[in-house]
């Protein structure tokens, strides 16, 4: 063959470090703390709503391109019981294939080639591919260190716009690093995208893993209605990763641009989990209450016992990661200390550098999940100590 099989626009993408991290893990029997799902399912109620969706023949054949009625409905009572949000269901809801496949027919519908896409970085790794697959230029502003978390410089963002600038694609609470952007910070988003007419596309699949804040959508901010894209999921919510049931939001005639895109995609996905997530959404709030908690008990031991083994620890402020800096074991290479670590201490982690395009700016930090249980945390922990010593 004269032309590689794979085009031009993922030439560059190859296996993901989850897979390659996770085959590690197994080879190696170490635990795994690389890749962002939990040990346990989520709750029995929701699980049985999906085996009863099933018994009842709803959601078994294809469901309504935007998806049930009963999820869009619920997902518009969420806004409204936690943000204030009015939206209509018929109108400004869309239900995807996860949020990964929200971020990719949004990217499809609203970027031409050529159009240049901000992106917060480090950034979870399909913002990229979903840019090149789009035909856009991504141009990253770097989250960097500043105490024991990381910072938006908001010069560097302003600075970044230019007239070819289509969009800014968002990401807080923040993966990988944990950030959950102040008040202040997405205020002052929502001026530049008001400013400069731009469109914002935001992830915030983590919106109740926060710990310590609250999480405020942008789309709440003054003229941000007309030009947000509003994206989360229900597999980090209700640790029902599999199922694979995520929404967009956003005006009118940003919905039917994004299901333009995404009627091409999968079309229709989880029909009965549909179901279920719509009873998700309505659990009480003692449920989303003691989801965080034991998650922020679970990041304390986890953030603890990594200091004591040495790194440098950015405790997050929300998500279910911990980004660390290996230098002050005596490393600087990430993926070398990555794909060391399971046959020198029987843990796995994640480099952050596989999420910067300025691959050196993430070389140092280093990703560990904390959705575990917490056996399996305080094992690893036990484990990691070795590093110390050494």
């Amino acid at each position: 063959m004269g032309r590689p099989p794979l085009g031009r626009r993922l030439a560059a993408f190859g296996t993901t470090i989850f897979a390659e991290m996770s085959a590690l893990a197994v080879r190696t029997g170490a635990i795994n703390l690389g890749q962002g799902f939990p040990d346990t399912d989520g709750p029995e109620e929701v699980r049985e709503a999906a085996v009863r969706a099933l018994r009842d023949g709803r959601g078994n054949q294809y469901p309504p391109g935007p998806g049930v009625p009963e999820l869009r409905t619920a997902v518009t009572e969420h806004q409204r019981r936690w943000y204030g949000l009015d939206v209509d269901p018929d109108t400004e809801v869309l239900i995807t294939a996860g949020a990964t496949e929200a971020i990719a027919a949004s990217l499809l519908a609203l970027v031409e080639p050529g159009d240049e896409v901000i992106a917060l970085e480090p950034y979870y790794d399909s913002y990229a591919a979903c840019v090149a697959m789009a035909g856009g230029v991504r141009v990253p502003v770097t989250l960097r260190p500043d105490g024991d978390t990381f910072r938006l410089d908001l010069d560097e963002l302003r600075a970044a716009v230019t007239d070819r600038t289509r969009l800014i694609l968002l990401n807080t609470p923040h993966n990988p690093t944990g950030t959950v952007l102040t008040h202040d910070e997405l205020a002052a988003v929502a001026e530049l995208a008001v400013e400069r007419d731009l469109l914002v596309v935001t992830d915030e699949v983590y919106e109740h893993l926060v710990f310590g804040t609250a999480h405020t959508p942008l789309v709440s901010f003054p003229g941000m209605r007309e030009r947000t894209v509003t994206i989360s999921s229900a597999g980090k919510t209700f640790s029902f990763t599999g199922w694979k049931v995520g929404w967009v939001t956003a005006a009118p005639e940003l919905v039917t641009a994004v299901r333009s895109a995404k009627q091409y995609l999968t079309y229709v996905s989880a029909g009965p989990f549909q179901y279920a997530v719509a009873e998700a959404l309505r659990l009480p709030d003692a449920y989303f209450d003691g989801i965080r908690e034991g998650l922020r008990a679970k990041r304390d031991l986890l953030a603890d016992g990594l200091t004591d083994a040495g790194f440098q620890v950015f405790r997050p402020s929300g998500t279910y990661f911990i980004t660390t800096d290996i230098r002050p074991l005596g490393e600087t290479d990430g993926f070398a200390f990555c794909r060391s670590l399971p046959e020198r201490c029987g843990v796995v982690a994640v480099p952050n550098a596989v999420f910067y395009d300025h691959q050196d700016q993430g070389s140092p930090f280093v990703r560990f999940a904390f959705c575990k249980r917490e056996s399996v945390l305080t094992e690893a922990v036990g484990r990691l100590k070795g590093l110390a010593a050494s």
